[in-house]
């Protein structure tokens, strides 16, 4: 049987007052809600996103040496990472170790690791699970995750399964949202670039329809729009959204414009159709200078040429900002994921 994680809400003013919790939604107060693990964006509700923020704003304040800094001290972090990463994984590592924490990794799993001799995710699974409190895995098949989870008896984290889902990043894609243009509901989205293979941008778009008022723009080269299973599930929820081969248009509509990059790796022999789909859509000056004076660009980086270095110093440039609230977000999760919500930074 798996293990349960719990996170309860402790009414006591010494814990409140700690925690800042009366900016929590008044529901979740006093509730127990479950979160054995963070494998897709769908598992997520408005109340638990609001209390993960809240969590992660906290982060934010922790100082070396601190008491907070030692919440996960005695505690284990295993990253496998399957697909190449650097931002993702040594912000994870980053966020075990700045809450005391320490960290097992292996950077390159299916080529450094017992998968090059052929064995099973599952097996690979059942093995660090014994040496580790926590793992965090990256994949190149869509659904490892959740296969991971379902074998797994401690937390797994989904760091991007292939072209399926990047949680982690599409809950610090919200929460620079939230940040940078002040709110969720009543914001319009341009996602641009690859939609087909763009993990973050599918999962953003599940975690931006649970807010109210939202418009989605796609914008992207022919050979990767976005998947009807994305589109299906917004209509369902009552998101607008719109296909759009303009991105001057869009961007002048838009509070956030997020870019993605054409991914190669996807095409596999079709060098043709990435060929066809590379530097279709380039954010520059002249998309800058249409954007509204609160309007953001974001990207989950690495980046190649879809975003020109000039942009980079334009106060509207969030990427990098964007990047550093992965840190916090990730040590919110862990924190939350390991003990619950049962101890404030004071403590």
């Amino acid at each position: 049987m798996r293990c349960l994680f719990y996170l309860e809400w402790l009414l006591h003013p010494h814990f409140l007052h700690a925690l800042n919790i009366e900016s929590v939604p008044s529901s979740l107060v006093g509730k127990k809600f479950q979160l054995d693990d963070v494998i897709e964006a769908q598992q997520f509700s408005r109340d638990i996103l609001s209390a993960i923020f809240q969590v992660a704003r906290e982060m934010e304040k922790i100082e070396k040496n601190s008491p907070g800094s030692q919440f996960l001290k005695g505690y284990l972090m295993a990253t496998l990472f399957y697909e190449p990463s650097t931002r993702t994984r040594l912000s994870f590592e980053s966020a075990m170790k700045r809450l005391g924490g320490e960290v097992l990794t292996t950077e390159n799993a299916r080529e450094f690791s017992s998968a090059a001799k052929g064995e099973t995710l599952e097996d690979t699974i059942r093995t660090v699970e014994g040496y580790s409190d926590i793992i965090v895995m990256r994949h190149f098949e869509s659904g490892a995750a959740r296969r991971a989870a379902t074998m797994a008896s401690i937390p797994i984290i989904n760091a991007g399964d292939g072209p399926g889902q990047h949680p982690t990043q599409a809950l610090l894609d919200v929460y620079t949202i939230e940040r940078e243009i002040g709110k969720l509901d009543s914001i319009k989205v341009g996602l641009v670039g690859d939609l087909a293979n763009g993990r973050t941008v599918r999962s953003l778009a599940y975690l931006l329809s649970k807010y109210q008022d939202v418009k989605i723009y796609f914008v992207s080269p022919e050979v990767v729009k976005m998947k009807d299973d994305i589109k299906e599930y917004l209509t369902s929820k009552g998101v607008e959204w719109e296909e759009s081969a303009d991105l001057m248009e869009v961007a002048s509509k838009c509070d956030v414009v997020y870019q993605t990059r054409i991914q190669r790796e996807r095409f596999g022999a079709r060098i043709d159709l990435y060929e066809e789909a590379q530097g279709k859509y380039i954010v520059d000056r002249d998309v800058l200078g249409v954007m509204q004076k609160h309007a953001v660009v974001m990207h989950p980086l690495p980046r190649l040429d879809e975003i020109t270095v000039d942009v980079d110093a334009d106060p509207r440039a969030a990427y990098f900002r964007q990047a550093k609230n992965g840190l916090f977000i990730r040590m919110a999760l862990l924190k939350l994921l390991l003990l619950g919500w049962m101890r404030g930074l004071n403590e």
